[in-house]
């Protein structure tokens, strides 16, 4: 191992893409973050990616993040390839898109793909489509078929068993290999070094699903510790080496390293887009003041928050539901609370209140029905870079809350799954060990935690449930006109 290497790392998201180039001790050379055109939905829950937003995405943010890196090209020895789960991938021979990948917000992701379109030849996900476009392979990692795919969820291979099988009406034939997590499905081609600038031949490496690349890039080990994805999807993790089918407040997924197991509470659709949604729903004078202050809109409106507002909003609420579950679609999103005193910033801080308080519920039934006390929490993703979130996260938990020199981990753990498929490490516990570096740590303020525990065990855990029979009502007024 010698400093001069490197490893380039994918992360792809529901928002956006970001490339990202790493030393092998984990140190973050650049990085560039391209945002994606916005899901397109339309027609009976219909929702997809425009065009083909995915690969174009991570062809400009390749040669962003080389314009920026000043090191030697030639000196980066393997990629590590991370995207979204959930999401659909139809592809025609040549590897193109027939049609636009499908989100994992798409109803259409809830049953199993139906040939219906001889267009089609393969069917995969979006770490499948990505790795065919760098390396020409039909191999993907099985630890990113989350869903109705025709996989045993034990040995996480194909079922053997015909009838089985056939009963996902998904043909064999039309979906790739299975390779485990941290594993060489191929190398660059030239037509994808001439697409990205990543030079020919460097090896790629699979990866898992996002979360639980996310939870490997976060130095997540089985200590009590839980780590909040703010995403698109918000959601908490744990890891383990047990496979559960029997929990009640949390599933098992296939971890982002061979008989690792990531376990993920229950979370929260469209999360951090809600808090997209409030920024611009208080328009253009917040963004205008933020220009005056030599400030993003994201950190005026912090700014405000952590100012101005107390702990608690002075009683204003919001329920996070903003995107209804496919089996509860009388859902909706509510702030509840409001007096002539509430401003911008009280609305905001009131959704980053709502998420923490959201994800607290979550984790701590995840944490009751494994028999773990909950330790300590690291918090990841783009909102971990507020300070006021980071700190509300600590009261509202009650415990430490962490974050990480890169806090968007999952670029992290795609850097990790290469070196390990490189060889550069023995193991996962000496590659985190090496690449996962503390940022800071949020300690817990008394009266604040005891603040949100009275505030969230009185009144908010119980608002969505004594809302939910005049929802019910209202969803049945507007489906029957």
């Amino acid at each position: 191992m010698t400093e001069e290497q490197y490893i380039l790392a994918i992360d792809g998201g529901t928002q956006s893409t970001k490339v990202a180039i790493f030393d092998l001790r984990g140190a973050e050379i650049c990085s560039h973050t391209v945002k994606l055109r916005p899901i397109v939905l339309y027609g009976d829950n219909r929702a997809e990616h425009p065009d083909d937003d995915l690969w174009d995405s991570l062809k400009d943010a390749c040669h962003k993040v080389f314009e920026k890196f000043k090191g030697d090209r030639t000196k980066i020895i393997g990629v590590g390839l991370g995207s979204i789960r959930c999401c659909r991938a139809l592809m025609n021979e040549d590897g193109n898109l027939v049609s636009p990948v499908q989100s994992w917000m798409d109803m259409r992701l809830s049953r199993p793909y139906e040939h219906e379109d001889d267009a089609v030849r393969w069917v995969t996900t979006t770490t499948g489509y990505l790795t065919h476009r760098l390396t020409g392979a039909t191999k993907d990692t099985r630890s990113n078929y989350v869903g109705p795919w025709p996989i045993d969820p034990v040995a996480l291979e194909w079922y053997d068993d015909k009838e089985t099988f056939d009963s996902y009406t998904t043909p064999r034939e039309m979906l790739f290999d299975l390779v485990d997590p941290a594993t060489i499905v191929g190398e660059i081609t030239a037509a994808a070094s001439e697409a990205t600038g990543i030079p020919q031949g460097v090896p790629v490496a699979s990866t898992a699903n996002d979360k639980a690349v996310e939870g490997l890039g976060a130095g997540l080990v089985n200590d009590g510790t839980a780590l909040v994805s703010l995403g698109t999807y918000i959601t908490s993790m744990m890891v383990g080496e047990e496979n559960r089918f029997d929990t009640n407040a949390y599933f098992a997924n296939p971890g982002a390293t061979p008989g690792e197991f990531l376990y993920e509470s229950n979370g929260i659709r469209r999360g951090m887009a809600t808090v997209t949604w409030i920024k611009d729903l208080l328009g253009k004078d917040i963004v205008e003041a933020a220009e005056g202050a030599g400030m993003s809109p994201e950190a005026y409106l912090n700014k405000l928050a952590a100012e101005e507002v107390s702990p608690g909003c002075d009683g204003l609420y919001t329920v996070l539901h903003w995107l209804s579950h496919p089996t509860r679609l009388h859902e909706r999103g509510m702030m509840i609370g409001f007096n002539g005193t509430h401003k911008g910033e009280h609305m905001f801080r009131s959704v980053l209140e709502g998420i923490a308080m959201t994800m607290k519920n979550n984790t701590q039934a995840m944490c009751d029905e494994r028999g773990i006390k909950l330790e300590k929490i690291i918090v990841s993703g783009g909102g971990s870079n507020g300070e006021l979130f980071m700190q509300i996260f600590a009261d509202v938990y009650g415990v430490p809350a962490y974050r990480n020199e890169v806090n968007g981990s999952a670029s992290v753990g795609a850097a990790i799954c290469a070196a390990l498929a490189l060889g550069i490490y023995p193991d996962r516990e000496q590659a985190v060990e090496h690449m996962v570096r503390k940022r800071d740590v949020f300690t817990p303020i008394p009266e604040n935690v005891a603040l949100y525990k009275g505030i969230n065990e009185t009144v908010y855990c119980n608002l969505a449930s004594q809302m939910e029979p005049l929802l019910k009502r209202s969803h049945e007024i507007f489906q029957g006109r």
